[in-house]
């Protein structure tokens, strides 16, 4: 099985290739930092499995998971992330992702999500089932977040977590000037007026 990582920390992408070498086949596993090689590696190679961390330098995972899978759509893609399921899974999961792992994972998970999805094409946890059982029975209209961007809902979970416009662009690598502008198309399509609204709303939806 041929598969890439992708994640912008190399201690990060070092364990998952330990853990990933207790599985039982052979596996040829490259590498990747950002979006930008993610692409350029499947120009050249042809993956079975994509790990992909959901927050990256370049652009948002979710983008790249979407890419993905409108140009090598016979590719599985684990999304991993810091982020709790709720915040992130569904959406993840509605792009194409075959599954969905926080970073907190035991390592005996990693293993079964990638033997279910390389058997199965999906991994589905008991708490993500959770996850969704509650979205289908309190989502019968579409939520007003999911007009939102990858990136725009990204930075909405950030700024609903109390974090700062700087403290948002250091970890996104873009300036505070453009994640203020992110704010205002965010707060201008939800429809809200402050950041504590904001974070109401994601509270009340299970988003944080």
């Amino acid at each position: 099985m041929k598969i890439l990582i992708c994640d912008d920390h190399k201690i990060v992408r070092d364990g998952l290739k330990q853990i990933l070498a207790q599985y039982n086949e052979a596996l040829v596993i490259d590498e990747a930092a950002n979006g930008r090689e993610v692409f350029d590696l499947f120009n050249k190679v042809t993956y079975e499995l994509l790990l992909l961390d959901i927050s990256l330098p370049d652009q948002s995972g979710l983008n790249v998971l979407q890419e993905v899978k409108k140009k090598w759509p016979e590719t599985y893609v684990l999304m991993l992330s810091m982020h709790p399921q709720e915040q992130y899974a569904i959406r993840a999961l509605t792009h194409g992702a075959s599954g969905y792992l926080t970073k907190d994972a035991a390592a005996e998970e990693l293993l079964l999500a990638v033997k279910e999805i390389a058997k199965n094409g999906k991994y589905i946890s008991q708490s993500l089932a959770h996850c969704l059982a509650f979205q289908l029975n309190n989502d019968n209209n579409q939520a007003i977040h999911e007009k939102l961007s990858e990136r725009e809902f990204e930075i909405m979970i950030k700024i609903a977590a109390g974090k700062s416009l700087k403290e948002i662009g250091d970890e996104l690598y873009i300036s505070s000037k453009t994640v203020s502008t992110y704010r205002s198309r965010i707060m201008e399509k939800m429809k809200l007026e402050k950041n504590t609204d904001l974070a109401r709303y994601c509270i009340e939806n299970q988003l944080r």
